[in-house]
């Protein structure tokens, strides 16, 4: 009979409930898959593979649920914060102050992002609305509250939660980037920049330059790499502004150990200039 060679023994490439056994403890320690190999003809290798796919099976253990939601959390229609906001908007400074936009504003914002955002009901369960996406994300960027602290208001569980806001920011900035982010990509849109500077008096202006340390908790074993001259750990905002102070570029992601000088040498905005891509007149 053939013989399989497993970490020095010598075993029959048939099957046995004790051959089983014998590799489940190998594949728990990794050690089966480099210590394996046969030693006879092919037809011993479709009994080895069924033993190796059993034994696999064997050491699989599925993590019982204890429990499909929380009570609470099912009692979203009940307690979340849509029913505070249906009260807000009779009074339009408080909404204002919850929201950080006025209530027709917000309308006009859901609607464009509700197709990008929108989910369908399933027979498990009823699917978060638009508004309490919108919402929920809203609030989480005008307070820079954690996911574990805005559950208790908007009642969404925080991994529910970690996957609604940065899908609803990817989609706010896909409806709003391209109309009130618009980069010059033109001599003359360049031009027209200068001129609103020129109106107040600084000649040969294109635009306003400035950036913000954004504070993180940094990575584990990331050292001094985030850690910035006001002495925390941060990421680098560089934006540009135009005479109206509105922006035309963003740029985020340079670790705060860096200079100004070098955030904005690290800068696609740079790099382009640096290239004569940026049409500047």
């Amino acid at each position: 009979m053939p013989l399989l060679h497993v970490s020095g023994f010598l075993r029959p490439t048939w099957p046995t409930a004790s051959y089983y056994t014998y590799l489940n403890s190998h594949l728990a320690s990794g050690s089966v898959w480099h210590c394996l190999w046969w030693t006879s003809d092919m037809s011993s290798l479709d009994d080895n593979l069924v033993a190796i796919a059993l034994a696999c099976c064997l050491k699989v253990k599925t993590r019982k649920r204890k429990i499909w939601s929380k009570q609470w959390l099912l009692k979203r229609q009940k307690y979340s914060h849509v029913n505070l906001m249906k009260e807000l908007a009779i009074e339009k400074d408080d909404w204002f102050n919850y929201m950080r936009m006025d209530h027709d504003t917000y309308l006009e914002l859901l609607s464009q992002v509700s197709p990008l955002i929108e989910k369908k009901d399933t027979c498990m369960r009823e699917a978060i609305s638009p508004h309490e996406r919108l919402s929920a994300t809203l609030r989480f960027l005008a307070t820079g509250r954690t996911y574990s602290d805005l559950k208790f208001t908007t009642i969404i569980s925080q991994p529910s939660l970690s996957a609604i806001i940065p899908e609803t920011c990817a989609a706010i900035y896909k409806c709003l980037g391209p109309k009130y982010l618009k980069f010059p990509s033109t001599q003359h849109e360049w031009e027209e920049i200068a001129k609103e500077f020129e109106s107040l008096e600084f000649s040969t202006l294109c635009g306003a330059v400035d950036g913000k340390h954004v504070k993180i908790v940094p990575p584990p074993e990331s050292g001094s790499f985030y850690y910035n001259y006001k002495g925390f750990h941060s990421m680098v905002l560089m934006g540009i502004a135009n005479a109206k102070y509105e922006f035309i570029l963003c740029d985020f992601g340079i670790n705060g150990r860096i200079s100004d000088g070098g955030v904005i040498n690290r800068t696609t905005f740079m790099t382009n200039c640096a290239k004569g891509h940026l049409n500047l007149p």
